[in-house]
């Protein structure tokens, strides 16, 4: 799975059928949406796209488009680990709304999702397997009991001989597949249903939003440095002759070069 998304809306109604009759929104209520989400960020139009290639920004951009009755915005500084802890000027924007968000990265198999109605946080989910549940707020929704009853639990690979259960009751990954079609209308992988709007014609204004002081980006690349810091040295694994997968060195699968160019295997 390879589905990642930063995504934080707000609605009158059913944002699914907002996102359903889209038609381009006007390009100045799409620049002062994203002025009045980031104030005090230089905001420049960059273009247009569709929300299909939208759902993952890159840093300092986002996409946003302005519809009769919702705002949606694509944004990774608006998706939070706990999203309890979104800014108050944007819970005060959904003041008498309906505000969702929705976050996934398949690198670290991470999910969040969460609801606010008039300002009131009523659902908030958010979790890994290497940081476990982050957040757990309110009642979970009907798409989400076949996971926690343990009817979506991830079975382990037959050809990784010493595998780890699973550290959590489902894969994150695919809840919030489950989360992005009930809450947005749509899905990323998978299967669409026939019902599922179609992202390619959902489009959006591309807007290059930086912080002039510079602090944003610093903290972005310290945070980098810091995780690249913390990981281990990397491990590399081969299928045996059981079919399984084991532990090999790296110089068994990429020998060294000798002085004559040539690559040689190692010594025995």
């Amino acid at each position: 799975m390879g589905a990642k998304t930063a995504l934080l809306a707000f609605s009158d109604g059913d944002l699914r059928s907002a996102l359903r009759h889209a038609s381009p929104s006007p390009t100045g209520k799409a620049e002062a949406l994203v002025r009045a989400i980031h104030p005090g960020h230089t905001v420049t139009h960059a273009g247009e796209s569709t929300l299909w290639l939208s759902v993952n920004p890159r840093d300092d951009v986002t996409y946003a488009t302005v519809l009769p009755g919702a705002e949606l915005i694509c944004d990774w500084r608006l998706v939070l680990d706990r999203p309890s802890d979104l800014p108050d000027h944007l819970v005060r924007a959904g003041a008498g709304r309906r505000i969702v968000m929705h976050g996934m990265h398949s690198v670290v198999d991470w999910l969040c999702f969460a609801v606010w109605e008039d300002g009131e946080l009523v659902r908030s989910l958010s979790l890994s397997p290497d940081s476990g549940i982050i957040e757990n707020i309110g009642e979970p929704y009907e798409f989400e009991r076949p996971y926690w009853a343990g009817e979506r639990a991830v079975e382990p690979d037959p050809t990784w001989d010493d595998e780890d259960p699973y550290p959590l009751p489902f894969h994150p990954l695919e809840l919030g597949e489950e989360a992005l079609s009930a809450l947005f209308g749509f899905v990323i992988e998978g299967e669409p249903s026939p019902s599922d709007i179609d992202t390619t014609k959902v489009p959006v204004h591309r807007f290059t939003v930086t912080d002039p002081t510079g602090d944003e980006q610093a903290t972005r690349e310290a945070v980098r440095d810091q995780v690249t810091q913390s990981m281990g040295p990397p491990r590399m694994y081969q299928m045996g002759p059981d079919g399984t997968m084991h532990e090999v060195a790296i110089d068994d699968v990429f020998p060294a070069v000798s002085p004559d160019g040539e690559r040689h295997p190692p010594p025995d």
